[in-house]
């Protein structure tokens, strides 16, 4: 893959799937702890790179 987002998506994915298929008993709970985890995951990861993007790379240049 040569995308940073495609990327992104695919471990948030695994990530989500693992955390949902470990702690949660119902299919109802783990769908919704998949959905909670993938939003917290792919959404940190946008908010972070938008708080990162304002501060330049060499602040000395």
């Amino acid at each position: 893959m040569k995308s940073h987002v495609l990327n992104l998506i695919l471990f948030a994915s695994l990530v989500s799937l693992f955390f949902a298929v470990l702690y949660q008993d119902t299919k109802r709970d783990r769908i919704r702890h998949f959905l909670k985890w993938f939003g917290i995951l792919v959404g940190g990861a946008f908010l972070l790179g938008w708080i990162m993007y304002e501060f330049p790379k060499n602040p000395y240049f």
